[in-house]
């Protein structure tokens, strides 16, 4: 029997198929492996990070004497608040605003009629109450010569006794409202009862002005303060000393000493604010009245310790530093007591103890328990 040369051909051709399909099968067996092979090799040690370089400084206590400035104004110690004392018309006006005057200067006058009007009624009342008291004494000497001579009866002579005491009374009476319209004559003038400088004006010509209502505030001559109004805390926390340094703002030179006479007891609800007077000592010719000056005072001195503003971090938005720990170097946010911030240092109350080092410079890449290297102290 003679085969088929075309089936042996697709036969040979079928082996050859299957003999390359188990190659490559046998190739991703032998790569498989060798990825098992190399998962299942232990991973090489992670090389150690370096420590991280910073900056630190050392934590020193030290008395700290805390000096605080505020601005104020000069004032005079007593203002005087002047009003006419009877209702009227401004028809003179005699001084203004910044005009010394002096103890019984006339400031201004209202019209006097109304006043001149009273005063001559009560003149008329005097000589009618006069008149009626002659004429009631008269009577009475007649009742007690007659009584003397028993043509009287005792009821007359009581009455005619009785009518010149009341005519005695009216005109005493009469006499009074005579002084009192003389005076309210005179108030138709407003004077300055003491020395001083005018500093406010209320009143113009032609207005009509009401019983004390303030036409003109004056300063009075004397002594000076310099009144400040200082935050809450600064009276809460209680000043070193009541001595104040006292300089003209515009010119810093010119001083003078100040003590605090008066804190006020309550704060003022717009502001927030507390007003403290302080007595200039001697003031000096430049601290004007209204002029701006500084003033300065002492805190009580505290123990705390001062390190460069650089150290301060926060910590959920309260102030913290990052302090090294000696033995492992590792470093901890820790917050902190900040009892003042100056231009280029803050004063640190709490939080820290004497000898800790506190980074300085650096710690804005640091995290909690990271390990640092100090390359250089800073000295606070």
């Amino acid at each position: 029997m003679r085969s088929d040369p075309n089936i042996f051909h697709a036969t040979v051709e079928r082996f050859r198929g299957c003999n390359e399909g188990y190659r490559g099968l046998l190739t991703r067996l032998s790569l498989l492996a060798l990825l098992l092979v190399s998962g299942c090799q232990p991973d090489k040690a992670a090389a150690p990070r370096p420590p991280t370089p910073v900056e630190a400084v050392k934590v020193v206590f030290s008395d700290y004497l805390q000096t605080v400035s505020v601005s104020g104004e000069i004032r005079a110690r007593v203002d005087s608040d002047l009003s006419f004392r009877v209702s009227g018309k401004v028809v003179e006006r005699l001084v203004d605003v910044g005009d010394h005057v002096a103890a019984g200067d006339v400031l201004a006058r209202i019209d006097p009629k109304q006043q001149q009007a009273d005063l001559a009624a009560a003149e008329a009342s005097v000589r009618s109450a006069e008149a009626q008291l002659r004429q009631t004494t008269a009577a009475f000497n007649r009742q007690k010569a007659l009584l003397a001579q028993g043509f009287t009866t005792r009821s007359a002579y009581d009455g005619a006794e009785e009518a010149q005491r009341t005519a005695q009374g009216s005109l005493d009476a009469a006499r009074a409202q005579l002084d009192t319209a003389r005076d309210t004559v005179s108030y138709a003038e407003l004077k300055a009862d003491a020395p001083g400088i005018v500093t406010a004006r209320n009143i113009e010509v032609g207005q009509v002005v009401q019983v004390a209502s303030t036409a003109f505030t004056v300063a009075v001559d004397g002594p000076r303060d310099a009144v400040f109004n200082v935050y809450e805390g600064l009276v809460t926390n209680n000043l070193g000393a009541p001595q104040v340094q006292i300089a003209l703002l515009d010119a810093p030179s010119i001083t003078s000493e100040g003590t605090i006479r008066e804190v006020s007891p309550t704060v003022d609800g717009a502001s927030g604010t507390v007003r403290v007077k302080v007595t200039v000592q001697n003031p000096r010719p430049e601290m004007t009245l209204g002029s701006v000056v500084v003033g300065t005072a002492k805190l009580p001195a505290v123990n705390a310790a001062i390190l460069p503003s650089s150290v301060l971090t926060s910590d959920n938005g309260r102030p913290a530093v990052w302090v090294i720990d000696p033995q492992t170097h590792a470093v901890s946010l820790r917050e902190v007591n900040v009892a003042a911030y100056e231009s280029m240092h803050v004063v640190f109350r709490g939080g820290l103890k004497a000898g800790e080092q506190v980074v300085t410079s650096g710690g804005t890449r640091l995290r909690p328990s990271q390990v640092v290297a100090v390359k250089s102290e800073v000295q606070s």
